[in-house]
């Protein structure tokens, strides 16, 4: 997992490409069967069942991609809430082509364990594999460029951000300074608490959110944009199955609905205020917390405004 830094590090130790917008995946091609996991060990195979199809026509007995699975806007531009409608659908209702998967790195091959090769040997090993293939498996590209320069275009181009990674590194679990990236707005994901109702009935006015603090949730703020009336009925329906009389935090606010905090939200801000609350708040998608290593601790990454 990459660390948040405010601009891109310096010198050709350093590979750059574009963050996409959409979920982890390691995708373990075995024999016999092919998984799709996800970062919080999920088995999604069935949910991504072209990316399983395809994996089993690379070449290889034996295999893991790690990478990014999601659905492209019309410019190009990965976009989180595409692939989740897309998720939504019956298999039916939707071409799971359109659901693509970026590799970005390659952690096994034909009994061979890569994660103590330095990134540009696990790299090279990858672009044989996967690079040139126009199928739903296709190669997140380095891009031979200035991290600055990289960083400014991308940002020009609605991009969420870049990714950078040390060309000499070894493959490691969890999140370090050998992978960084570089936002162009800040993104993160918090825990949903509750809401207040909206003045448009059946639907939400704001949510209410949550972050890890010490280890125990703290309020950050409410969030009441980033949705259409329609999500926001849907929205409300799914938190009315967890509401909850207690509220998880210490929080009263008159009319408020507290909920369950079983599940989180993908939101974009621009930073954070003097209290540790969020400013200007933008909705981007609902995650289930089971399956969701990043939600935002406050005593570990210290906000700035």
């Amino acid at each position: 997992m990459a660390m948040l830094v405010d601009r891109p590090p310096k010198g050709p130790q350093w590979a750059v490409e574009v963050k996409w917008d959409g979920y982890r995946l390691s995708v373990h091609v075995e024999p016999g069967r092919v998984r799709v996991v996800t970062r919080g060990g999920y088995d999604w195979t069935r949910r991504f069942a072209a990316i399983a199809a395809e994996a089993r026509q690379l070449g290889h007995e034996s295999l893991i991609l790690d990478g990014e699975a999601v659905v492209l806007d019309e410019k190009g531009r990965s976009d989180f809430g595409a692939l989740q409608r897309a998720l939504g659908r019956k298999p039916s209702l939707h071409d799971p082509r359109e659901i693509l998967f970026f590799a970005f790195d390659l952690l096994y091959l034909d009994g061979h364990d890569l994660r103590r090769q330095p990134l540009r040997e696990r790299r090279r090993l990858l672009e044989q594999i996967v690079a040139g293939r126009e199928g739903v498996i296709r190669l997140s590209e380095e891009v031979d460029a200035d991290g600055d320069e990289f960083y400014r275009i991308a940002c020009e181009h609605g991009l969420e951000g870049i990714i950078a990674k040390h060309r000499e590194k070894t493959y490691h679990s969890g999140r370090g300074d050998w992978w960084q990236k570089i936002t162009c707005r800040r993104r993160d994901s918090f825990v949903i608490v509750g809401y207040e109702p909206s003045t448009v009935p059946c639907a939400i006015g704001r949510l209410l959110l949550a972050a890890l603090k010490n280890d125990r949730l703290v309020y950050v703020g409410g969030c009441g944009t980033g949705w259409s009336n329609q999500e926001s009925v849907k929205l409300r329906e799914l938190l009315d199955t967890i509401r909850e009389d207690k509220p998880p935090v210490a929080l009263r606010r008159k009319g408020a609905v507290f909920v369950r905090p079983l599940l989180v939200a993908e939101v974009e801000y621009r930073a954070w205020t003097e209290d540790e609350k969020l400013r200007h708040p933008s909705f981007k998608g609902l995650r289930e917390r089971a399956d969701d290593a990043t939600v935002f601790f406050l005593d570990r990454e210290q906000p700035s405004g």
